[in-house]
Parts: C-alpha cells; structure tokens; sequence
C-alpha cells in the first residue's frame, strides 16, 4: 500500500483512532468523547479520552471541526487506519460467485474489461475503473495482408484472447497480392504465439543476419509489420470507466464545484492514467488517499488499486475511485479479489481463486 510512516501509538491511542475512523466512515459526522467510551469498549473516563484526541489531533491524525465539539480523521489518520488497524472482511461467498459468473473464463478481453468496471462499480456504489492493456503485451493468432485499391493494404489480426482487429495501412510502396500473401505466412509460421512488442525487433535482427534470398521477404515484412502491428498495439481505449454519475449521490462530494471538476478529471482520463501506471509493478493493493493521488480534484477522494495480468505478466490495473469515507474493510478485498479474478479469466489455463 502507499503510505507514510505511521507514528507510533500506545494501544488506547489505536483503539479510540480506529473506533473514530469507523465511526466516522458509518454516520458521517464528528465523533465526540461521549461516542468514544460507548464504542470503543475502554475503562477510561471521559477526560482520558478528551486528553488521548488532543494528543491525536496535535501529531495531525484528526480534525475539530470549527461546528463541532467532536473530530474527524485527516487524510494522515485514514493513512494510519488503513495500513495498520484496519480489519478487513473477507468477500462474502455470494459476493464472490457473482464475480466469476461475470468474468467468465475464454470470454473476449474487450467485453471481460467492461463488465470489470461495471461490476467494481456495481458493488462499490462508486467508479469502476480498469486500464486497458496495449495490444503489444498480447500474443497474436494468426495475421493476413488483403491487398486494396490505391497500394492500400488491409490487416487482420486475430489474437490470442480472441479478439480480431482490422486495420487499412498504406505501405511506402505497392505490394503485390503475392508479396503479401508470403509475408503473411512468413509471420504466421514463425512469430505466432509470441508478443506482438517481440515482432519487429526480432525481423529487424534476423535481416541484419541474413544475407540470402530471405533478404526480400524480411524487407517487406519489416515494412509491413512497422504500420500494421502499431496500428494494432494503439487501437484500443486507454481506460475504461464506470459509475461516475453515482458520486452525485455522495453526500461528502455533493459539492457542484468539487464535481464539475471531478467530471472534468473523468473526461481527459490523461491524470488517472497516469495515477494507476504507478501501480502497474507494485504487488497487491494500493490505496491513495486525498492528496496522495497529486491530483487536486481528488483531494477528497481515495483510489483503490491493484494490477491484473495473466501467465505471470502484468496487464494493467483496476481499482475504485470513491469518497475518502469509504467503507475500506469492504473496497480493499472487492479490488483484489476481483483483479485475481479477471487474470484467471484472461488465462482460461489457469485455477480460478
């Protein structure tokens, strides 16, 4: 997870924090002292726990609000309930069997990343989000060269996950029906199965070994495979997301303003792209809270990540973009379970967790 370094606290300190964060997290509302020695199950008196939120407030863990004789946790309390007091629940077995039916294993990557954010949405009641994995981390089927009017050339990819792509290029210079149909089984024969990333650097190392009638094919294949297979890796949609119109409903982000500029965040998708590519290579569950995502308009929000990938590699990330008051315990689980999920999914081989 990301974080700072949490201060250190006696066992009373910890228990009055967390018992405030969740508190908080249920009704909404400043928690007072009163609150504090119901919930948290202490044998203090009521000024041992005013003396105790004082010495919270002053290492910057909560807040008093100017209305309020209570307090409610800063951006560094969250920080510190999540990495170490939280309590986190399990999914729920039903919980767990409406995901695998809708990431269903051998189902197209396109429609299983769809179905991701609607379902992290769904469940959460906030943003879905996934990121779209570049077609050059996917291995490819089999290729074909359809030639067309104007020395145009039309591509078919067909990948592994079964996905198909179409793409029209035009070549620096003609190419013949029969130039195009032995390019096309040169790359077949020896590249499918492989990455498409692997395609081009590996033709261009063989035609600097070869000197022999290959010369001619390899050319063209360089040539080809430069326009067709970056057209291909650059096709797709960079993010997908769900569910943005239910942070309308959230009464901490019910603010005109703060959601105009969220919107405007959703909209360019550029900045939360940028965001979860910084967890493409961190294990297991991140969590940004507030001003930990460098994004302004999320100040009052929490990210919730963490990578997806299949046969061992790292495809993209998905995760959920809600209120700083979330309910963790349930968000944290849901995001990991549902990202080892879609990676069993995209590897039909694979034990399904």
């Amino acid at each position: 997870m990301y974080g700072v370094m949490s201060p250190s606290l006696d066992p009373r300190a910890r228990r009055l924090l967390r018992t405030l964060i969740s508190q908080h997290i249920r009704d909404g509302e400043p928690v007072g002292s009163r609150t504090l020695a119901k919930r948290s199950g202490l044998d203090v008196s009521p000024a041992t726990i005013r003396n105790i939120m004082a010495d919270l407030e002053e290492i910057g863990l909560v807040a008093a609000p100017h209305t309020s004789a209570g307090r409610v946790p800063t951006v560094q309390g969250y920080r510190v309930f999540v990495d170490s007091l939280l309590q986190v629940q399990p999914l729920q077995d039903e919980e767990l069997s409406r995901l695998r039916a809708s990431l269903p294993a051998g189902a197209g990557t396109q429609a299983l990343l769809a179905n991701t954010s609607e379902l992290l949405s769904a469940m959460s009641q906030f943003v879905g989000v996934v990121t779209v994995p570049s077609r050059d981390r996917f291995a490819f089927r089999r290729i074909e060269f359809l030639p067309l009017e104007d020395s145009r050339v039309l591509v078919v990819l067909v990948f592994a996950d079964n996905e198909v792509q179409n793409r029209v290029i035009q070549p620096r210079r003609p190419f013949t029906a029969e130039e195009l149909e032995r390019t096309a089984n040169y790359l077949n024969a020896h590249f499918a199965g492989r990455p498409l990333a692997d395609v081009r650097p590996q033709l261009l190392r063989e035609l600097r070994e070869t000197r022999s009638e290959m010369e001619r094919l390899l050319s063209v294949a360089v040539e080809l495979s430069e326009q067709a297979l970056g057209s291909a890796q650059a096709s797709a949609e960079d993010m997908l997301l769900a569910g943005q119109t239910r942070l309308m409903g959230v009464q901490d982000l019910s603010d005109l303003d703060r959601l105009r500029e969220l919107f405007e965040v959703f909209a360019r998708k550029r900045e939360i792209l940028q965001l979860l590519d910084r967890t493409l290579q961190a294990p297991g569950v991140r969590v940004f809270i507030g001003e930990e995502t460098g994004l302004a308009p999320l100040d009052g929000c929490t990210v919730v990540t963490a990578p997806y990938g299949s046969e061992g590699k790292v495809l993209g990330v998905l995760g959920v973009i809600g209120p700083t008051r979330m309910a963790y315990e349930r968000v944290i689980p849901m995001v990991k379970a549902t990202a080892d999920l879609l990676g069993a999914a995209l590897n039909p081989g694979s034990k399904a967790p």
